[in-house]
């Protein structure tokens, strides 16, 4: 995920998940691909002010929504890259990062 500019807030944990959860299948289909690119350029309109933060995490909730929802995004990724190397290496303080650290323990323990 590209990096903000300078006073443009981090992207939120909803955010995140689904950046993960396109990087992660866009190797299985080009749908994701696309999508992965779609959310990436709202991102960026955000970045130079031409989309509210608001309208952004709106259009986030929407394809998160279709995915099933935060919760359910975050488990499919780590479970996805739990299956591809057999281990969960993100770290991190942030919310996304603690969510998908309890997925992947519990998946880790099956």
């Amino acid at each position: 995920m590209k990096r903000p500019k300078k006073g443009v807030p981090k992207p939120s944990p909803e955010a995140k998940a689904l950046s993960l959860f396109f990087m992660a299948y866009k190797t299985i289909s080009p749908l994701y691909k696309e999508k992965s690119k779609r959310i990436n350029r709202l991102w960026d309109l955000v970045g130079v002010g031409k989309l509210t933060n608001d309208e952004y995490a709106g259009e986030v909730e929407k394809m998160l929504k279709s995915y099933g929802g935060y919760s359910e995004v975050v488990e499919k990724t780590v479970k996805y890259y739990i299956e591809k190397t057999g281990e969960w290496t993100l770290q991190g303080d942030d919310k996304y990062c603690q969510d998908a650290k309890i997925v992947a323990e519990t998946l880790l323990k099956k």
